[in-house]
């Protein structure tokens, strides 16, 4: 089996090789066209739209058994969706806005695969509630001037320099870091490509 991550994510590729799993990466040059209001429903179409734009171009030069794995994550406030912000100043309005408060954050996975000839698609996603303590806009400025947040879904990343403002999660913390890589790893043996 052949398998081919379809996402330029430092994380998501740390998190596979922690799993053991050998990959190709083949980041999606798709545009990414969010449909829906549910955020759930928002990042497994996503997940879809990115593994689907690397299966089209992988199976033709691909002998045998494929699968893509397509991801994507967002922050949710209140029903607000958060991706990447695009500067400084958007990052310092998510981070304001999620100071002090709990939010979600929600990855999507989807599984394009080939199998003894047979094509077939399997997506889920995570959920996991994220509280922050309060935070001061000097910590918030401060942070910022890093450039850690600019290319985070919310503004933050929870294994870096932030997470001395988490005060707490309840849910799958990879999920934070933006691959659910446990719930992954099961969904591959469910479906006899592990």
């Amino acid at each position: 089996m052949r398998y081919i991550l379809a996402s330029a994510s430092p994380r998501r590729r740390e998190l596979l090789t922690q799993a053991g799993l050998s990959f190709d990466v083949m980041p999606s040059g798709a545009e990414e066209k969010m449909e829906g209001s549910d955020p759930a429903q928002i990042v497994r179409g996503l997940a879809m739209q990115k593994a689907a734009d690397i299966y089209a171009k992988a199976k033709d030069e691909t002998d045998g058994d494929l699968t893509v794995i397509g991801a994507d994550t967002v922050v949710s406030y209140r029903g607000e969706i958060l991706g990447k912000p695009a500067d400084g100043e958007e990052a310092m309005d998510m981070l304001s806005l999620l100071a002090d408060r709990t939010h979600q954050v929600y990855t999507g996975v989807c599984l394009l695969v080939r199998k003894d000839g047979k094509e077939t698609a399997h997506s889920f996603h995570a959920c996991t509630q994220v509280t922050f303590y309060p935070i001061s806009r000097q910590e918030l400025r401060d942070y910022i001037a890093t450039g850690d947040p600019l290319d985070k879904a919310g503004a933050y990343g929870i294994q870096g320099p932030f997470a001395i403002h988490v005060k707490g999660i309840e849910g799958d913390y990879n999920n934070v870091v933006g691959l659910p890589i446990a719930r992954l790893w099961q969904e591959l043996k469910q479906l006899g490509l592990k």
